[in-house]
């Protein structure tokens, strides 16, 4: 910390082009990090709790981001950190559901013992179809689903129910209608006035970095970019089995201990699959996904 500088604590709300932006609960100071988070290689993002030192006598309110506050957890996609939950929203139709996509990013949720909530957009009257076959992809897995229509405000408050007092991450794919979502949620202005852009002088605020807001006194909101694709090579295909919890349930009934769930005799994963108690959908991802994991070189 340099002499004269002021050391406080706050939370920081957007990253972008090497700046960070600390709320301290009054104000928005624009910090650079210092170089020792480089030497670790530790970033900050989005959501991280920091102790930060303000840099006197400028013309803006300004720093430096000296520590990151233990985290509960992060992501990478979205980057975020101490994040309650995730609402993963994607549509019935329109783009329709990709499913391989979809639960990668369920197994990197699990992964990281993050609760993920399934918001389902574009149930709207004459989907009806699509939408009970979303619902058997999804039969019983431990994810609750809300199918909600921004185009009809079909359930939506019961997605503000279930944000009250919580860190909840929007996530999801390009054209789902997140971010219609959102302006619905908390009304166009309220996101207007709530993006860093009225605050700092770096251009409006884009999809294209993950920004956390305050959307009432204990209830965050982060908006973040569509995802295409999802990574999940730092995941051990050993481990993968444990990323879809509804496995659980059946792993004590295969007949071998190192059973992988691929194509054992007496597999009680696959059997469950066979008849249908996990949902056959999820469990071929499994073994896609495990079958690419295991192509993975690791040192």
């Amino acid at each position: 910390m340099t002499e004269g500088s002021m050391e406080h604590e706050g939370r920081i709300m957007k990253g972008i082009a090497g700046f960070y932006y600390v709320d301290d609960g009054k104000d928005i100071y624009e910090c650079k990090a210092r170089g020792l988070f480089r030497k670790t290689r530790v970033k900050p993002l989005p959501g991280d709790f920091v102790r930060f030192s303000v840099t006197p006598d400028t013309d803006i309110l300004g720093g430096y981001v000296e520590e990151l506050l233990p985290r509960k957890n992060s992501m990478i996609r979205p980057e975020a950190a101490n994040v309650d939950q995730v609402f993963l929203v994607f549509s019935a139709s329109s783009p329709d559901p990709n499913m391989e996509m979809l639960n990668r990013y369920l197994v990197m949720c699990a992964h990281q013992d993050i609760p993920v909530v399934l918001v389902i957009n574009k149930c709207d009257l004459g989907q009806k179809e699509t939408e009970e076959k979303v619902r058997r992809w999804f039969s019983g897995t431990i994810y609750p689903a809300v199918y909600i229509s921004v185009l009809e405000n079909r359930n939506i408050d019961a997605l503000k129910t279930l944000m009250k007092g919580k860190v909840t991450a929007f996530a999801g794919p390009s054209g789902v209608g997140k971010s219609s979502l959102l302006n619905l949620l908390f009304g166009e202005e309220r996101m207007e006035t709530g993006s860093l852009s009225e605050k700092i002088s770096r251009g409006k605020n884009t999809t294209r970095h993950t920004e956390m807001f305050r959307a009432a006194e204990d209830t965050y909101v982060f908006d973040t970019p569509g995802f295409t694709s999802v990574e999940l090579d730092h995941i051990p295909p050993e481990e993968l089995m444990y990323d879809f919890p509804e496995f659980a349930e059946w792993i004590p009934e295969c007949r071998f201990s190192s059973c992988r769930h691929i194509g054992e005799h007496g597999c009680g994963v696959r059997k469950a699959a066979e008849d249908g108690r996990i949902p056959e959908e999820r469990y071929l991802n499994y073994t896609k996904i495990y079958k690419y994991l295991s192509t993975i070189r690791r040192y």
